[in-house]
């Protein structure tokens, strides 16, 4: 059991920074690509306005503002595992048409090893990824806020068409094999999953 969890939380690593690296590395030959062509833009806009024609002018500026800020490397936190973890996941959401809210702000320094939390994390996305799948675009949504103050919170919420059961304690019961609820000591949890729009 030792060993198999050992080996999923180096592939989890691995593959989170593996695709962390790529991400990086397709932004900076976007900025690159944007750099090579800013002295013909500069020469564009310098034309315009010497047209007097500033409207075009800061027309133009603002649709290359816009090319950058789409290239622009987003850093979801600063632990590096965890936020490639994020970026993945993130990423994965938004091109199966899921829309993401992300409010994270983990402390520096985490109080739990920061793989564990890494798969907790990848484990739970996935799964709220999975959920949304049944649901029209419209609908698809996942909301993630983490605090590091006064402990690490973390909170995922997602819509699901689902039937959700829960034991006594109040806590959902998992509905297959190897599923379920994972402690870690100085690590409050939940996962929230919302009915979705089209049961209410």
């Amino acid at each position: 059991m030792e060993a198999r969890h050992s080996a999923q939380l180096s592939a989890l690593q691995l593959s989170a920074l593996q695709s962390r690296m790529e991400a990086v590395k397709a932004a900076e030959d976007a900025i690159r690509t944007e750099r090579h062509d800013l002295r013909h833009r500069l020469q564009a806009v310098t034309e315009l306005v010497s047209r007097g024609d500033k409207k075009s002018a800061l027309e133009f500026l603002d649709a290359a503002q816009k090319r950058l800020d789409e290239h622009k490397e987003i850093r979801w936190c600063r632990p590096p595992v965890l936020d490639a973890v994020f970026s993945s996941c993130f990423d994965q959401a938004q091109n199966q048409g899921i829309s993401v809210e992300a409010k994270l702000s983990p402390p520096s320094t985490l109080p739990v090893d920061e793989g564990e939390l890494a798969i907790v994390v990848a484990n739970a996305l996935e799964n709220a990824i999975h959920a949304n799948l049944s649901l029209p675009r419209k609908q698809r949504k996942i909301r993630c806020k983490m605090v590091g103050t006064p402990g690490v919170m973390l909170e995922l919420t997602n819509p699901c068409t689902a039937n959700v059961t829960f034991d006594s304690n109040g806590l959902p019961v998992a509905q297959k094999e190897g599923h379920g609820l994972r402690y870690i000591p100085s690590l409050l949890f939940a996962r929230k999953t919302e009915p979705s729009a089209s049961l209410t």
